[in-house]
């Protein structure tokens, strides 16, 4: 089967997690560049091949992607659109986890006429959410709603916000304050954040959950015309919300999201001890009877190939190098823009990569001597 050379941009926690998979994986050799020399240097030490790269030099960054077969970009979202050009100029297929609309619309732009495939928002949500979502949506003969809730979580949680830093901060803020897409009676709109408040419980446990930006990704555009209501939602845990719109309304940092972001990283330290839940349910005609069906998944920080990891970077990288492998092996459109709800849930999860969504140890993922 086709072997791959990939390059991932970014030496943060979730590149760390992707690299490290790739690392591990017989079917791939992998690089890692970023302008951090602290993380490139922890992934050095293990082993893995790195490069120190400007991103924001065009030439530089193209040079640094050329001969790769795929670039996974784990760098910030607004960064996006330089590293999917650099890609596109190096003729490599290119895939990120950005949450961010507008830097997913450049790339779809970029997929226009292009000979490799583009595939942004692939991490778990954006990214495997959509990927179940389109696969609930499917067993309907008349799809009437579907509901997409994630919550990444600590475990243990004992501050007023129940909340600790697991991923990007940027990212965070950004979909805390940006429009949220929604099919509301058939119709494509966008929701305001923090709105539309529910209760939901799962193993004893209670949560809220409220509108957030980029979840839902292309879902609700390939769902227009075949659903009354598409929504997507992020899990917390009660009261986390009206603290947040103290913060961002009445205390005005939602204009002021450098400020916030120096808050958070100063205030809420970081955790791996973390859970992510994906609980999904659409409704709909099955046979001419109204049904329901429900998918939830659980995810909670364990080791992988004797380390510990968090249950946000599992997810994410698995979430991303699940429809990387898919693209490897030829089962995804090679060419242009490639959105999550085209990929199968069961050719997923049947990925080395997917399987990291199964509960217990993974050792299949381990490279064979």
């Amino acid at each position: 089967m086709t072997h791959w050379n990939v390059t991932v941009i970014g030496a943060g926690k979730i590149g760390q997690m992707i690299a490290t998979l790739l690392h591990g994986s017989n079917s791939y050799t992998v690089t890692v560049a970023d302008r951090d020399l602290a993380g490139l240097a922890r992934l050095k030490k293990a082993g893995i091949q790195v490069e120190q790269v400007d991103v924001t030099d065009a030439d530089a960054l193209t040079e640094t992607l050329t001969g790769s077969d795929a670039v996974i970009s784990a760098a910030p979202f607004f960064l996006t659109p330089q590293i999917a050009a650099a890609a596109k100029s190096a003729g490599a297929h290119y895939f990120d986890l950005t949450e961010d609309v507008a830097a997913t619309e450049a790339v779809r732009k970029l997929a226009e006429g292009a000979q490799t495939a583009f595939m942004p928002q692939s991490g778990l949500a954006p990214g495997f959410v959509g990927i179940a979502g389109a696969d609930l949506a499917a067993q309907f003969d008349e799809l009437d709603t579907l509901s997409l809730r994630v919550g990444a979580l600590p475990q243990f949680p004992t501050n007023a916000l129940k909340y600790n830093l697991t991923w990007s901060t940027d990212g965070l803020i950004n979909e805390y304050c940006n429009p949220c897409a929604a099919l509301v009676d058939g119709k494509h709109v966008n929701l305001a954040p923090l709105e539309d408040l529910e209760t939901l419980g799962h193993d004893g446990v209670d949560y809220e959950c409220f509108n957030t930006s980029g979840g839902l990704g292309t879902l609700a555009e390939s769902l227009l015309g075949r659903a009354r209501r598409v929504s997507y939602r992020t899990i917390r845990y009660p009261g986390h919300c009206a603290i947040l719109k103290v913060l961002l309304h009445d205390l005005g940092l939602e204009r002021r999201r450098d400020l916030m972001k120096d808050i958070f990283e100063a205030s809420l330290p970081r955790t791996d001890q973390d859970v992510v839940l994906v609980y999904c349910t659409a409704t709909g005609l099955q046979d001419g009877a109204l049904r329901e069906r429900t998918f939830i998944n659980k995810t909670v920080a364990r080791q992988i190939g004797g380390q510990t990891w968090s249950a946000i970077q599992i997810t994410t990288a698995a979430g991303i190098l699940g429809v990387v492998d898919l693209m490897r092996q030829g089962q995804l459109p090679q060419q242009g823009f490639v959105g999550q709800e085209q990929v199968k849930l069961t050719d997923f999860l049947a990925t080395d990569f997917g399987a990291l969504y199964a509960p217990g140890t993974v050792t299949k993922l381990e490279k064979a001597a």
